[in-house]
């Protein structure tokens, strides 16, 4: 097709949820009150690690970037997922689209390295717990996080500088609440195989490689820990992994259901249920994960709020 017969697009229209008839403000107040607790919850992970020095461990402090990462990833999508609850539909224009693309880009790519850095910590404190003082410094453990950001940062500005080159004609129908990699290419009539390629060879091998990662770490520490003779010393480390295994099955398991085994075109109600869980239910499911099952965290909790009651 030559975009030169075609009239370009400037905008798209999201049609969000379509139309919610009677249920619109049941399905805006229950989103907004997830929305609001998830923002809780993690901001207040974040603060927690930052004030209480017993917290100030590299499992703690890569839990409170995870956490930032999942604040700005559910800010970038649900303020708006909200407003199109209450209308209906919204438009966007194609410069914001690829702008909230890019800003949930970032925060998603990160959050898969500092996934995988925590299963370093976890191999390095039950694997070679000698070495961990000396292995997982305070400068260390900055670098790996900086890394992980900058990967974030430089990869999905690639991604986008790519995007932002094509073309979109007559069609401009979103059948989301978001914009996403695939809607734009599907409504492009320029070609989509420099983007294709780009987003297979920068991104596909940051998240599946991590991945990887973690299993190989994991396989390593499950060893390491059947070899501890006490059965109360192999539920104790097993207890300082869980978390972070539950968390890890969670995000991948939702991040390869809706991008690497995404349902069919079709099934766009199961598209948005599972982009639903990603967006708003794993947010508020990873702090109250590690919250509830942590005891450092429980303990820092009921001691700051004693503090505030005095």
């Amino acid at each position: 097709m030559n975009p030169r017969n075609q009239s370009t697009v400037t905008e798209f229209l999201l049609l969000g949820f379509g139309d919610l008839h009677n249920i619109k403000i049941l399905v805006f107040t229950l989103v907004l009150i997830i929305y609001i607790a998830a923002l809780i919850a993690n901001a207040l992970v974040i603060v927690l690690v930052w004030v209480t020095p017993s917290l100030h461990s590299p499992m703690y402090f890569f839990l409170s970037q995870l956490s930032l990462c999942e604040l700005l990833f559910t800010s970038n999508v649900v303020p708006n997922m909200l407003w199109l609850i209450l209308v209906g539909h919204g438009k966007v224009s194609v410069g914001q689209c690829i702008a909230q693309l890019y800003f949930m880009g970032v925060p998603a790519m990160a959050q898969c390295l500092l996934l995988a850095a925590m299963s370093f910590d976890r191999y390095v404190a039950i694997c070679r717990p000698l070495h961990y003082p000396t292995i997982m410094t305070f400068s260390h453990q900055l670098h790996m996080v900086t890394f992980c950001w900058l990967v974030g940062f430089a990869l999905e500005l690639i991604v986008c500088i790519f995007l932002s080159k094509l073309i979109f004609c007559n069609l401009n129908t979103i059948d989301h609440f978001g914009c996403d990699v695939a809607p734009l290419l599907r409504l492009s009539c320029s070609s989509t195989s420099s983007v294709e390629l780009i987003t297979t060879v920068l991104t596909f091998p940051f998240l599946v490689s991590p991945f990887i990662f973690i299993v190989t770490t994991y396989i390593s520490i499950i060893r390491t820990i059947l070899k501890i003779p006490s059965s109360t010393g192999r539920h104790k480390a097993f207890s300082t992994c869980s978390s972070h295994l539950i968390i890890v099955c969670t995000y991948y398991g939702t991040l390869s259901s809706i991008y690497i085994f995404p349902p069919r075109h079709n099934s766009v109600n199961l598209n948005r249920g599972l982009s639903l869980l990603y967006i708003l239910v794993t947010p508020l499911f990873n702090p109250l994960i590690y919250s509830l099952r942590n005891q450092d965290i429980r303990n820092a909790i009921y001691k700051h709020s004693q503090s505030l009651r005095q």
